[in-house]
C-alpha cells in the first residue's frame, strides 16, 4: 500500500484526492494534505471519506508517513518544496513540470533522488506519444508544439504583463507566442507544463519549439506535436476538455496523474515505458 501525500489543495490536487479516496488507485491511501492557503487543505479533507491529515505547515506535512507526494500546486510548489520531499526519502511526482526546465535546478534534484534512493515520476500530462518521442530522442532534428487554448485559459500568464497584446480583443485564431519552451514555461506556466514534458523525453528545452495561438472559438485545448529526424516524422494532434473547474488545464492531465500514480503503486502488467 502506498501511502499519499499531495501539495495543492485546488482544482487538480483535489480530483487526485478524491480519486485515492473513491479507491480507483488501488493499493493507495491518500494520508495528507497541504496547501499554504489552510482553508483550502481543510475543505478538501471535508469532503473525503479517508480523513486525510491537513497542513499548511509543510514540515508537519513532510514529517507524517507517506511514501510519495503528488506536487499538484505550481512550479512555484516544486521549486520551494520538491528538493526537502527528496531530502526526506519520500519519492515525487511533479505535475508543474515546467519548473524542471531549469537545467541545473534539475540536476540538484536527480542528485537528491540519487543520494536518497528515491523516484521523481513525471506524468505525461495533456500530450500523447511521449513513448514515441523516447525512443527515437537520439534521431530527432526538431520538434515543435502547437497549443490552441480560449483566450480565457490563457489569461493571467505572465507573459502578458510585458506583452501588448490584449486577449479581450482577439476575434480569430491568433499566434501569440513563438520561441523555445525554456522561455514558453516561464512565461505560461499553468499552460505548457506538456511542452517541459516533451523537451525532457526529446531533445531538450533549447531546440524544443513552442507555438501558443489564442482562439476564441475553441472549446477544447488542443496540443499538436510534430517531430521530424532520420527515423520519419511524428504527428500528435489530441483536442482535449478543459478540467472542470480550471480551463487552463487539460483533463487529461488529471487522468494521466492518476493512471501515472496507479502505475507506480500497482503490480501485475505494465504497457509502455
Amino acid at each position: 500500500m502506498r501511502k499519499v501525500g499531495i501539495i495543492g489543495c485546488g482544482t487538480i490536487g483535489g480530483q487526485l484526492a478524491m480519486a485515492i479516496d473513491s479507491g480507483s488507485v488501488q493499493n493507495a491511501s491518500l494520508v495528507s494534505v497541504f496547501d499554504v492557503i489552510e482553508p483550502s487543505a481543510q475543505a478538501l479533507k471535508s469532503r473525503l471519506r479517508q480523513s486525510p491529515q491537513a497542513f499548511s505547515d509543510f514540515e508537519k506535512f513532510i514529517s507524517t508517513d507517506i511514501d510519495i507526494v503528488v506536487e499538484a500546486a505550481s512550479q512555484q510548489a516544486v521549486r520551494n518544496f520538491a528538493r526537502t520531499v527528496l531530502d526526506a526519502g519520500k519519492d515525487l511526482m511533479v505535475m508543474s513540470v515546467g519548473a524542471l526546465a531549469d537545467g541545473a535546478f534539475l540536476s540538484e534534484l536527480l542528485q537528491a533522488a540519487a543520494k536518497n534512493s528515491c523516484m521523481i515520476y513525471i506524468p505525461t500530462g495533456a500530450i500523447a506519444g511521449i513513448d514515441a518521442i523516447r525512443a527515437v530522442r537520439h534521431l530527432l532534428d526538431s520538434v515543435t508544439l502547437t497549443t490552441t487554448k480560449h483566450p480565457r485559459a490563457l489569461a493571467g500568464a505572465p507573459f502578458f504583463e510585458t506583452s501588448r497584446i490584449k486577449l479581450e480583443q482577439i476575434t480569430q485564431k491568433t499566434v501569440i507566442y513563438e520561441g523555445p519552451a525554456s522561455e514558453a514555461v516561464k512565461a505560461f506556466p499553468a499552460n505548457v507544463n506538456v511542452a517541459a514534458v516533451l523537451s525532457l523525453a526529446g531533445i531538450g528545452v533549447d531546440k524544443t519549439k513552442v507555438r501558443i495561438v489564442a482562439d476564441p472559438t475553441a472549446n477544447t485545448n488542443q496540443h499538436e506535436i510534430t517531430a521530424r529526424g532520420s527515423f520519419g516524422e511524428l504527428n500528435i494532434t489530441v483536442n482535449n476538455v478543459p478540467s472542470p473547474g480550471n480551463p487552463k488545464t487539460s483533463y487529461l492531465a488529471v487522468l494521466s496523474a492518476i493512471e501515472c500514480l496507479r502505475s507506480v503503486s500497482g503490480s501485475g502488467m505494465r504497457i509502455g515505458s
